[in-house]
């Protein structure tokens, strides 16, 4: 393994890390609590628990065999990979499977959680499509990623240049391709998702020191107003829509009755003719 470059339950635990996962926690708490139905799921990322605030009967944590292994050697500080009991302060897992593979019927699940979920994953597409095919009509997906056009992305693409140069730090983990916030929204409107809300957050420079990132503390206000769109992580809720399909009102609402029109009642005699209500 190469000195340098930790992996992403290491890293949570710099200033930096534990600075995004506080943010993350929050908004995730606040997103997912007034979503309603039976049961949801959380696919990956287990050091944050993104149903924490949830309140239907049925919630899991789903991991795949490959983050197991990575979790191990995170927190051992080993370089060999080997199986070891999960660490109590994550969710237990409630099963292990593939993101592109859910172990879910069609259109079964209300809400899924994907916390940085696509872009540590190997297939980002499938695991979305396969997201939308176990989500029921109207059902939510609430997603959380790097996103490249900030200060940290930056920060990250200039240490990968300098790894030609033998440089071998960097800022961020090296876990996967970071994907960019519209590119996002693109794949989700060809799964006919619509985007329900979105958020920037940590526009705080890229820096390793605690007391450097509360110097800059002013920026999570000012990045808000003055450049919303560069935060170090975005955040966003979108709804799965069903083409030619239409909710059903419910059927204890009473339709009002049409008021009687007044009918006229015509006799030989035009003079005669009067008006009554019919």
């Amino acid at each position: 393994m190469k000195s340098g470059i930790i992996g992403l339950t290491e890293w949570l635990d710099t200033a930096p890390g534990a600075y995004l996962l506080a943010w993350e926690r929050s908004h995730f708490d606040l997103a997912v609590s007034d979503i309603f139905g039976y049961h949801a799921l959380q696919l990956g990322f287990p050091e944050l628990n993104a149903l924490q605030a949830n309140r239907m009967p049925h919630k899991w944590l789903a991991l795949s065999s490959l983050e197991k292994r990575t979790l191990t050697l995170a927190s051992s500080g080993r370089p060999e990979l080997r199986t070891a009991p999960e660490p109590t302060c994550f969710p237990r897992a409630a099963l292990y499977a593939d993101s592109s593979a859910l172990p879910f019927p069609e259109s079964s699940l209300d809400l899924v959680a994907l916390p940085h979920t696509l872009e540590l994953g190997s297939d980002p597409h499938s695991a979305l499509r396969e997201v939308a095919r176990v989500l029921v009509p109207e059902g939510r997906v609430v997603i959380s990623g790097f996103n490249p056009a900030s200060l940290w992305g930056l920060r990250q693409q200039r240490d990968h240049f300098y790894q030609r140069f033998g440089y071998e730090g960097l800022f961020l983990p090296d876990a996967g391709e970071y994907i960019g916030y519209w590119r996002l929204r693109d794949w989700l409107r060809l799964l006919d998702f619509e985007v329900e809300s979105a958020q920037f957050g940590c526009y705080r420079p890229a820096l390793k020191s605690q007391k450097w990132l509360d110097r800059f503390d002013w920026m999570d206000h000012a990045g808000k107003r003055w450049w919303p769109i560069f935060g170090a992580v975005y955040f966003l809720v979108a709804v799965k829509h069903v083409r030619g399909m239409r909710l059903l009102e419910p059927a204890w609402k009473t339709r009002k009755s049409p008021a009687a029109a007044p009918a006229v009642v015509a006799s030989k005699n035009p003079a005669d003719w009067v008006k009554i209500s019919g």
